[in-house]
C-alpha cells in the first residue's frame, strides 16, 4: 500500500482491505484534530491496532471535559465503555493492563461528582489479596489501603488539582472503601468503582454488587489473566460474569490488547503472554515477537 499527498489532499492505493483501514485510520485522526485534540503516537497507534482487528474507527472518540482538563477515548472500545456507564446503572469493564479501565471510570466519576450528578464518589479494591487481613497493617483505614489504591490516587490527581482531591477526600465526596469494609452499607447518589475485581471472592462480589443504592452507578474492573487468589479459589469476577450476563442493566465490555493506550510494547507483552498461555493449554505451536519486529517459533 501507498500513500501520496498533494497540498491537502491524499491519495492511498493499494488493495481494497488495506485502503479502507488506511482511509479509516486517517479519518479517525482528522476528527481528533478537528474537535481541538493534538496527536501523539500512542493515538495513531491505537486507531491502526483497531482498524487492523476489524472494529470501527467512525465516531469512536468521545470526550470529558472537567474543569480545565479534557480527557479522551482513544479507541472504539473505550468510547463504548463510557457510552455503557452513561447507560447503564452497573459495568463491568474487562480486559488487560494499559486499556484505560480504571483511568476512564475515573473520569467519568470526577466529571460526574464535579456537574453535581452525583454527591460523592466511592473508590474500592481488594486490599489484601489473601483475605484482607488489613487488621496487621499501621495506620488508620486510609493508611492501611493507600498503597493498595495508589492507581486510582493517581487518576484522581490526574483529573483535579492536588487541593481539590485532597478537600473533597477530607470533606468525605471521594472515599476510599476497602472492599473488606462495604459490607452492611447501602451506596445511594454515588458513582461506586471497584478496581481489580479478579481478586475478590465469590462472596465478596456478591457482597458488594448488592450494596448499590437510589441514584447509584457501578463500575467494576478487572482482568482475568493476573488474578492473585490462593490456587483453587474461583475468581468472584469471573463467577459474577457467569452468573449475571443476561441481567437486565447490566453491561460487560470486554478489551483487548489492541485497546492498550500505553507504550506499544504493553500491547505486545500483552500478546505475547497470551499466546504462551495458549500455548501451555494446547500445546501447539505459538509466536511471539522480538524487538525488532520479527518472529520467533517455538514447538512443544
Amino acid at each position: 500500500m501507498a500513500i501520496h499527498n498533494r497540498g491537502n489532499q491524499l491519495t492511498i492505493q493499494g488493495d481494497e482491505d488495506a485502503v479502507t483501514r488506511a482511509n479509516a485510520v486517517l479519518d479517525g485522526l482528522y476528527q481528533r484534530l478537528k474537535q481541538g485534540h493534538p496527536l501523539t503516537s500512542h493515538d495513531v497507534d491505537a486507531l491502526v491496532r483497531a482498524a487492523s482487528r476489524g472494529a470501527s474507527v467512525a465516531n469512536s472518540m468521545v470526550t470529558l471535559n472537567i474543569r480545565q482538563r479534557t480527557v479522551a477515548t482513544r479507541s472504539p472500545t473505550q468510547t463504548e465503555y463510557l457510552r455503557a456507564i452513561d447507560a447503564h446503572d452497573m459495568v463491568f469493564g474487562l480486559g488487560p493492563a494499559g486499556t484505560g479501565k480504571t483511568y476512564l471510570a475515573v473520569a467519568k466519576a470526577v466529571e460526574r461528582l464535579v456537574n453535581g450528578d452525583v454527591d460523592r464518589i466511592i473508590l474500592s479494591r481488594p486490599a489484601v489479596e489473601a483475605g484482607e487481613q488489613l487488621g496487621f497493617l499501621p495506620g488508620n483505614m486510609r493508611e492501611k489501603v493507600d498503597p493498595y489504591l495508589r492507581p486510582l490516587y493517581d487518576a484522581l490527581y490526574d483529573m483535579l488539582p492536588a487541593p481539590q482531591v485532597i478537600k473533597r477526600l477530607e470533606s468525605g465526596e471521594i472515599e476510599v472503601a476497602p472492599l473488606a469494609f462495604m459490607r452492611g452499607r447501602t451506596l445511594a447518589n454515588a458513582f461506586v468503582i471497584l478496581d481489580e475485581a479478579q481478586n475478590t471472592t465469590a462472596v465478596q462480589m456478591k457482597m458488594f454488587l448488592t450494596r448499590l443504592g437510589d441514584h447509584a452507578r457501578m463500575v467494576i474492573t478487572g482482568d482475568l489473566s493476573q488474578v492473585d487468589l490462593p490456587k483453587g479459589t474461583r475468581s468472584g469476577l469471573r463467577h459474577a460474569m457467569d452468573v449475571l450476563a443476561s441481567v437486565e442493566g447490566i453491561a460487560f465490555v470486554h478489551f483487548t490488547d489492541a485497546d492498550v493506550v500505553r507504550h506499544p510494547l504493553v500491547s505486545r507483552i500483552v500478546r505475547a503472554y497470551e499466546r504462551a498461555e495458549e500455548h501451555l493449554k494446547s500445546g501447539a505451536q505459538y509466536e511471539s515477537e522480538g524487538t525488532d519486529g520479527g518472529r520467533r517459533r517455538s514447538r512443544s
